[in-house]
């Protein structure tokens, strides 16, 4: 098993934090978190991941034979799907807050109006 995949997915969860953190801008906190969120990607992927194992699709697969986990591989799908719709709805708040308060950064904004 190797160590880089691992080193990745730290390292996309560093920097997608720290934009978070730094952000002066809505649409850059959404970008900033789509990375943190690919992160996951690449830890699981690299948690199912068997060397010299086939894909798990057993039609011509002999028993016993090693394969990659597709729990992992399913979680990861799921995981792309949660994080586009999750980005797609941050995107349309962060629009409705420019339509609002015309401005994109979070210091400006005024307080929250009833």
């Amino acid at each position: 098993m190797s160590f880089a995949p691992f080193a990745v997915a730290a390292w996309l969860f560093v920097i997608g934090l720290y934009g978070i953190v730094t952000s002066r801008h809505l649409i850059h906190l959404v970008i900033c978190l789509s990375v943190v969120q690919s992160s996951t990607y690449v830890l699981l992927l690299a948690i199912g991941y068997r060397t010299g194992a086939a894909a798990p699709i057993f039609v011509d697969t002999k028993p016993g034979a090693p394969a990659v986990d597709p729990v992992v591989q399913a979680l990861t799908l799921t995981d792309v799907v949660v994080g586009a719709t999750v980005s797609a709805l941050l995107l349309a708040l962060a629009v409705q807050v420019h339509k609002a308060s015309g401005t994109f950064d979070p210091d400006e904004l005024d307080t929250l109006r009833g």
